[in-house]
């Protein structure tokens, strides 16, 4: 069940998300990471220190035809967000690829994760005229499964292509949403 106060917001240029949005996001990144989740950075601990570089360069691409960031928040508070990017390039440009879907931890379990990636669907199809949604998740942690119930398909398996330290190697699980 998804908070009857959960709200959208996406970010479509650099000046849409203020310090105090930008410091959320992280903290939320940091959070996400340090717990295992697989959002980008895969050897926890990380900090802000860490992750703030990588979030600031995200923010300075966005463009509303290319790379946005949707946010869910929660009473307020920021409850997880993903990027959606696609390519420009013309052979391409009719799917885009999800990147750092994340929710905060405390509030795991409530439809957030789910009510985001719906959105996402949307405003990919609605709102950037996209025909696909291609994504990249990590093996091991059950994510082929909570995506797989949400419609998307697994089209391949790069085999332990992913290490997280000595003996612990993971599939990188490709997946696709089509049609939006």
């Amino acid at each position: 069940m998804t908070p009857d106060s959960l709200v959208f917001q996406q970010l479509t240029s650099p000046g849409d998300a203020s310090p105090e949005l930008r410091r959320a996001l992280a903290e939320c990144w940091v959070e996400v990471t340090n717990a295992g989740g697989a959002a980008g950075f895969p050897f926890p601990p990380v900090d802000a220190a860490t992750v703030t570089p990588t979030l600031d360069r995200i923010v300075d691409q966005l463009a509303p035809d290319t790379n946005r960031i949707l946010t869910a928040t929660v009473n307020g508070e920021l409850a997880g967000w993903l990027n959606v990017r696609r390519d420009r390039f013309e052979l391409i440009a009719h799917w885009g690829t999800l990147h750092h879907v994340q929710t905060r931890t405390a509030l795991r379990g409530l439809g957030i994760g789910r009510a985001l990636m719906e959105e996402v669907r949307r405003v990919a199809r609605d709102e950037m005229g996209l025909e696909q949604l291609h994504l990249a998740a990590r093996g091991g942690v059950g994510l082929e499964d909570f995506y797989g119930q949400l419609g998307w398909k697994e089209i391949g398996r790069w085999p332990a292509a992913l290490r997280l330290s000595a003996g612990d190697d993971r599939d990188e699980i490709l997946m696709l949403l089509a049609p939006l």
